[in-house]
């Protein structure tokens, strides 16, 4: 999952939130309340808003879920025991990502 380098905005939506993980509203409320490094602010009207750690954590929950199958139980696990090095891993991988896309542009610009 390719998570947008420039986070430039303070606070999203969980609407924005959603559609960067291409999941639903409700799936980002559920891993709020299973995953307590997630802790958005709420505005007057009660809305979430989430900031780019809060995005960042999403990715990381979204790479262990998804990505890798664990299941929520094995991905709090693992989130209790290695955080960091979870956290660092996720990066890395976003990097490499980003790298490959860029190289895939430059390959189709090339066959053209």
């Amino acid at each position: 999952m390719l998570i947008p380098k420039n986070l430039t905005k303070l606070y999203y939506s969980i609407g924005e939130v959603a559609e960067m993980f291409h999941v639903n509203t409700s799936l980002i409320r559920f891993w709020e309340k299973e995953f307590k490094l997630i802790q958005p602010k709420k505005n007057r009207k009660g809305n979430r808003m989430f900031t780019p750690k809060d995005i960042e954590s999403f990715a990381v929950i979204y790479h262990l879920l998804k990505e890798r199958g664990f299941t929520i139980e094995g991905a709090k696990k693992k989130l209790k025991e290695n955080k960091a090095e979870t956290f660092n891993s996720t990066e890395v991988i976003n990097k490499l990502l980003y790298v490959k896309a860029e190289l895939e542009k430059i390959k189709s610009q090339l066959n053209n």
